[in-house]
């Protein structure tokens, strides 16, 4: 799946567009040259539907949840989702699984959220004993796991093919590579914002920022990344900002997307923003950005 998948891939909401909208989008993300689109699981559409779509829509373009919510479905169910997708698209599908997060989990889909790594071990090892009467897929899809932090890390490396952090800088991506070990996966998620004005992309910046900065699992991490509480205060401070969105030119942003790469990832998704604050990819970076 490294291969498959190549080193530059794009994370991102894609609920504002249409179905036609869609396809569309992903036929230029091949024209360009990604290897993947990843795409989140949240209060949208069911991501393994629209995998399906859009594979049966598009060439080459890998699809990966990332992530998908290990609460919405039992173990049973998300095995059948895994083998039903790689037989109907080989080589075209990897699944991302996290736990989420108490507030998501709790408060809105009202499910009780228990202690995050041993709830994903008992839900990996009720997937291996799943049943599944069916056609067999030649090859199951890869998984990977939203791993941050070192427990959750070693279970990725242990269990599954690798690990998908999200909300990380490139100094996360290092001591992620160092704990997974040389031969896993590692897909870590980087912003990106085309927009040298350190005012304006920094008030774009927190914008995006804000659905994420309290909730605990990503504090918890960049707290023993190197991180202070005072960082988390008024919207995040600028060394925060700074450090999870890649912001200025094309070759600033560039730099970044390398430093995770040296830094020991296999694979950079990058979300990129568009510099007026409107919700949707900018199409315009990631053209410029394109290994095609």
């Amino acid at each position: 799946m490294k291969n498959t998948i190549g080193t530059l891939g794009v994370w991102s909401f894609i609920d504002n567009m249409s179905a036609t909208e869609t396809v569309n989008f992903c036929r230029r993300l091949e024209q360009w040259g990604y290897g993947a689109l990843w795409i989140p699981e949240a209060v949208g559409r069911d991501p393994f539907t629209t995998i399906s779509y859009l594979a049966a829509n598009t060439q080459s373009l890998v699809f990966c949840t990332g992530i998908a919510n290990i609460y919405a479905r039992d173990a049973m169910s998300m095995n059948a989702i895994r083998q039903t997708l790689s037989e109907l698209v080989p080589g075209r599908f990897m699944l991302g699984m996290g736990v989420s997060h108490a507030p998501l989990v709790a408060d809105i889909r009202g499910h009780d959220y228990k202690k995050p790594v041993t709830t994903m071990r008992n839900y990996l090892d009720a997937m291996d004993s799943s049943l599944f009467m069916s056609v067999p897929a030649p090859e199951s899809a890869p998984i990977v796991l939203a791993a941050l932090r070192t427990n959750m890390l070693k279970l990725a490396a242990e269990r599954t093919s690798g690990a998908h952090p999200y909300f990380v800088p490139p100094e996360h991506t290092a001591k992620a590579r160092e704990t997974l070990g040389k031969d896993a996966l590692l897909c870590p998620e980087q912003m990106v914002l085309l927009e040298s004005d350190p005012d304006k992309a920094r008030a774009i910046a927190r914008q995006h920022m804000a659905t994420y900065i309290d909730l605990p699992n990503y504090r918890n991490n960049l707290l023993e990344t190197g991180f202070t509480t005072e960082d988390f205060e008024n919207g995040g401070s600028d060394k925060l900002v700074d450090a999870i969105v890649a912001w200025g030119s094309e070759e600033s942003i560039r730099d970044r997307i390398q430093a995770h790469w040296d830094a020991g990832a296999d694979h950079v998704c990058i979300q990129p923003f568009k510099n007026d604050g409107e919700m949707g990819p900018d199409e315009t970076l990631l053209e410029l950005l394109a290994p095609g």
